[in-house]
C-alpha cells in the first residue's frame, strides 16, 4: 500500500480534495503547484512558476495550467478543472479520476470509458522546466489527445486579465511553439516528445476563481489566456512526454530525461522520507553557487533567522553536513557584511534583526554536535569569535550589552525585531522591547559555548572573560525574568513587565547551556505543557492570557493579529522535546513519540507530505498560512534525530 495514495472517492469529493495541495520544486527558485484534483485554488498556484530576476523579485506564473481532452470516435472527455465565478466548476475532469499516488512522483490515473490514461509529472532538477508524461494504459478503439495551456505571465501576487497589449504571437518549434505575452518576460516553450499538430484559436477564458484568495480577504478573479490547442494520436501503450520551459530542447530525449528525473527521486514511503523530500524543496542553488533556505512557499524568501533555525534540521539530521557547509559559505558572507556595515551582497533578508547572530552562534554549535569540535572551529573558530566581540561591542543598532551582563534590545515598540514579528496598521503586535526572553538565553548558551571551544584551544584567558560574563548574565537572567509563579516573563523593559504565558520560555530549557537550574526548568516544562502544547506543537500564547486569538482566519489584519497570539507552531514544539529529553530523559520517550504522531497526520493533509506554516490554536487544529514552512519541518527533523539517539 502507498503512503501518499488517494482513491477514486475521495477525488471526486471537491470538499475533500481541493484543500489537498502538492508542491514540487526544482531547488534553483522556480515550482509548480496545485492542488491534488490540478484545479488552482491560490494566484500563487502554477504548472510553470519561475523567478524572472530582471522584472523584480518575485515568482511569476507563466505557464497556469494544461487542460487534456481524450477524444474517442468524436466524442470529447476534458479532464480540466477549474473555478469559475459563482460557485461553478468547469469542465470537472475530477470525476474520471480513478486514484492518486504521490509515492514517488505525483501520479494521476483517469478512467474514460474504456481508456485508461496514466499521468506523471517531475520539475527537472535546477533547470525551469516541468516535465509531463502521459501514457495509455488502455484504449479499445483510436484515441486523440488534445492539449489546451493556459497561460497567465504575471506575478504571484498579481492577477492578470483580459487585455490587448498582451500579443498572441508565437513561433513553431521542434514539435512545438514558444511564445511570450509581455515584453521583459522570457519566451515559453511548450513542447513534446511527438509530432503534433497546433490549432491557432487565441481566446480568454475569463472569470477563473481562487477561493483561498477569498478566504484571505483578496481579490480573488483573473482571465487565462489560451493560444490554441496541441492535439496527436497516442496508442496503447505509448507514453507522450509534455515540457514547458523557458529554453528550447531537443524533444528526441524528453523520454530518457523524464526517466532520469523520476529514478532520482527518493520515494515518499513513509513519514520520515516526506519530511527529506520537504527540506530539500527548501534548498536554493544560484548559478554563481551561492546556496540559500528558502522560509516556506509559496511566498517566502531567504530569511536569515529561518536560516540558522532550520540549517541544523535540514542537513546535520539527515546526515547531509556537505550542505550546511555550502549554506553557512553564503551566509556567512552576509553576515560579516552586516557586522561590517557593508552592503549585503547575498540574497538574505532580514539580516538586521538582533537575534540572528546569536542564532548563528546556536547553528554552529549544531555543527559541533554533529561533526565534532575540533572541524567546528577550523570551519567556523573565527567566525564564532567575531560574532561574539561584535555583539559584546554593542556594534549593532538594536542590541546593547549591559552591565548586568543581559543584552538590551531597542526599537521593538516601532517595528517587529523578534520572530514574533506581526504587524497591524504599521505597528508590532506584540511589542516587544529591552529584555527580551530568548535573546538572552541564546546570549548565555553562546558565551559558555564559545567559553568552551576557548578552553578547547588553551585560550583560557578568552574562556575565563566569557564566563565572567556569562556568570552575571546567569544571575541576571533569574532575577529578571523568573517571576512568582514559577515560569519567566516574555519581556521585562524598565517596568513594564510582560506577564504573559507565552513560548520563548522553553528556549533556555532547551539550550545546552541554561542560567536555570533543574527545578526551575521543570516548572517550566509543566507550565508550558499545560497551557501552551497541543498536538501541532506550542501555542504563541497562552488561552489565560489576555489577547488569546488562536484562529488564523479571515483579512490580513485579522490575521495579523491573532498570528503570534495563540496560534500553534510545530517548531516550538520540536525545542519543547528537546527540553523535556534533556531533563527527563527516556520516561519521556512514549509521550513524545505519541505527540509525532500530529504531525505525521499532516502529512495527508494542506501540502503533501511536508509541514504548513502554523496552525490554529484550538481543535481542530487547522493548518493555516504558507503551505510548507522549513523552521517546522526542520525541527520536527531534528527531533526525530534526537528521539532515535535516546531510542537506541
Amino acid at each position: 500500500m502507498s503512503y501518499l495514495k488517494f482513491e477514486k472517492a475521495l477525488m471526486t469529493n471537491l470538499e475533500e480534495a481541493l484543500p489537498k495541495e502538492l508542491l514540487r520544486t526544482n531547488r534553483s527558485g522556480a515550482y509548480s503547484c496545485s492542488s491534488i484534483v490540478d484545479c488552482n485554488t491560490r494566484k500563487y498556484h502554477g504548472l510553470l512558476v519561475v523567478p524572472v530576476p530582471n522584472l523584480d523579485d518575485d515568482n511569476h506564473v507563466l505557464l497556469s495550467s494544461l487542460d487534456v481532452t481524450v477524444i474517442q470516435h468524436g466524442a470529447e472527455f476534458n479532464l480540466g478543472l477549474h473555478k469559475y465565478q459563482g460557485d461553478n466548476f468547469s469542465p470537472k475532469g475530477h470525476k474520471y479520476i480513478r486514484e492518486f499516488d504521490c509515492d514517488k512522483v505525483p501520479t494521476t490515473l483517469y478512467r474514460v470509458g474504456g481508456v485508461l490514461l496514466k499521468k506523471e509529472v517531475v520539475f527537472q532538477h535546477y533547470e525551469d522546466r516541468i516535465l509531463i508524461r502521459y501514457t495509455l494504459e488502455d484504449a479499445h478503439s483510436a484515441t486523440t489527445l488534445r492539449f489546451r495551456p493556459f497561460l497567465a505571465f504575471r506575478s504571484v501576487r498579481q492577477f492578470t486579465h483580459e487585455n490587448s497589449v498582451a500579443s498572441r504571437n508565437y513561433s513553431p518549434v521542434d514539435n512545438g511553439i514558444k511564445t511570450c505575452m509581455y515584453a521583459g518576460y522570457p519566451d515559453l516553450y511548450m513542447q513534446f516528445s511527438k509530432k503534433n499538430e497546433f490549432v491557432f484559436q487565441p481566446d480568454w477564458y475569463r472569470g477563473v476563481e481562487y477561493p483561498k484568495e477569498q478566504q484571505r480577504g483578496y481579490a480573488s478573479n483573473e482571465d487565462l489566456y489560451v493560444p490554441g490547442y496541441f492535439e496527436m494520436h497516442i496508442r496503447k501503450g505509448e507514453s507522450i512526454v509534455f515540457s514547458a520551459a523557458i529554453s528550447e530542447i531537443k524533444t528526441l530525449g524528453l523520454k530518457k530525461l523524464f526517466q532520469e528525473e523520476v529514478d532520482e527521486r527518493t520515494p515518499r514511503d513513509n513519514f520520515f522520507h516526506c519530511l527529506v523530500n520537504a527540506a530539500h524543496q527548501f534548498r536554493i542553488h544560484e548559478k554563481n553557487d551561492d546556496r540559500y533556505i528558502l522560509a516556506g512557499y509559496p511566498w517566502f524568501k531567504s530569511r536569515a533567522r529561518d536560516t540558522f533555525i532550520s540549517l541544523p534540521g535540514l542537513t546535520l539530521s539527515i546526515e547531509e553536513d556537505d550542505y550546511f557547509e555550502l549554506v553557512m559559505q553564503t551566509a556567512e558572507v552576509a553576515l560579516r557584511e552586516f557586522m561590517e556595515g557593508k552592503p549585503i551582497t547575498k540574497k538574505i533578508y532580514e539580516i538586521d534583526k538582533p537575534d540572528v547572530p546569536l542564532w548563528a552562534v546556536w547553528c554552529i554549535q549544531q555543527y559541533a554536535r554533529e561533526c565534532g569540535r575540533q572541524q567546528c572551529f577550523d570551519k567556523y573558530g573565527r567566525l564564532l569569535m567575531d560574532i561574539m566581540q561584535y555583539i559584546e561591542s554593542s556594534k549593532h543598532p538594536n542590541l546593547e550589552l549591559q552591565e548586568n551582563g543581559l543584552l538590551y534590545a531597542s526599537g521593538g515598540k516601532e517595528t517587529p525585531i523578534t520572530w514574533m514579528n506581526s504587524a497591524s496598521n504599521g505597528h508590532p503586535v506584540v511589542p516587544r522591547n529591552g529584555y527580551i526572553v530568548e535573546f538572552n538565553a541564546l546570549w548565555y548558551n553562546a558565551l559558555m559555548f564559545t567559553a568552551s571551544i576557548a578552553r578547547d584551544h588553551k585560550d583560557d584567558k578568552h574562556a575565563e572573560h566569557l564566563e565572567k560574563i556569562a556568570a552575571k548574565c546567569k544571575q541576571s537572567f533569574v532575577d529578571t525574568f523568573l517571576n512568582e509563579y514559577g515560569y519567566l516573563y516574555d519581556y521585562v523593559d524598565g517596568m513594564m513587565v510582560d506577564w504573559s504565558v507565552r513560548p520563548n520560555m522553553i528556549f533556555p530549557v532547551a539550550f545546552d547551556y541554561s542560567p536555570l537550574d533543574q527545578q526551575q526548568k521543570k516548572n517550566i516544562i509543566d507550565i508550558c505543557t499545560r497551557e501552551l502544547l497541543t498536538p501541532k506543537g506550542l501555542r504563541s500564547l497562552s488561552p489565560k492570557s489576555g489577547g488569546y486569538n488562536p484562529m488564523y482566519v479571515g483579512p490580513q489584519n485579522q490575521r495579523d493579529l491573532a498570528y503570534h497570539q495563540g496560534t500553534a507552531w510545530p517548531w516550538l514544539g520540536g525545542f519543547y522535546m528537546e527540553a523535556c529529553l534533556k531533563l527527563y530523559k527516556r520516561t519521556r520517550l512514549s509521550f513524545l513519540e505519541r505527540q509525532m504522531v500530529g504531525y505525521e497526520d499532516e502529512m495527508f493533509y494542506h501540502c503533501l507530505g511536508t509541514l504548513p506554516e502554523l496552525f490554529d490554536g484550538n481543535p481542530p487544529f487547522r493548518g493555516r498560512g504558507a503551505i510548507s514552512y522549513t523552521m517546522n519541518v526542520a525541527e520536527v527533523l531534528r527531533t526525530l534525530e534526537l528521539l532515535e539517539k535516546y531510542t537506541y
